[in-house]
């Protein structure tokens, strides 16, 4: 008996769409990190690239629980002493909603090449428009 072991050329990769609208941001992040990794799949590999491909939607209306949108801070560092900037999830929803859900994906998958490889697949639009109708994405529901 011998073990299957999947090789590049042999995964298919689909393309998925999500609707972020009223979706909790961990609890999307998490499943939409859980797609692009591939473990969803049973052919799964760690250490291979076997995700699919992730378009998520309406970026700006997913939602967080507790006082998250007061006290959760993203920090950013413009390699200048003292420049330190600090930004609240309130402020980040209405300035730039995609990367909220991009920097919340990109904790989750693996650090390092493979984790860049796996994020390039992810899409996000701040609205319910997308340009890859000619992938024919599926719907994902979670």
């Amino acid at each position: 008996m011998k073990t299957y072991m999947p090789s590049e050329s042999s995964i298919e990769r689909k393309w998925y769409v999500v609707d972020a609208t009223g979706m909790t941001l961990g609890r999307l992040a998490s499943e939409v990190a859980k797609v692009l990794r591939g473990k969803n799949k049973p052919t799964y590999t760690p250490f291979l690239d076997c995700g699919d491909n992730v378009i998520v939607l309406n970026a700006g209306k997913i939602k967080v629980t507790g006082k998250k949108m007061e006290q959760k801070i993203y920090f950013r560092h413009t390699d200048y002493v003292g420049n330190a900037s600090y930004t609240s999830l309130r402020e980040m929803l209405e300035k730039k909603p995609v990367r909220v859900i991009e920097h919340a994906v990109h904790g989750m998958l693996p650090q390092g090449p493979l984790g860049r490889q796996m994020f390039k697949k992810l899409y996000v639009y701040e609205g319910s428009e997308h340009n890859h109708a000619a992938q024919k994405p599926e719907e994902l529901k979670f």
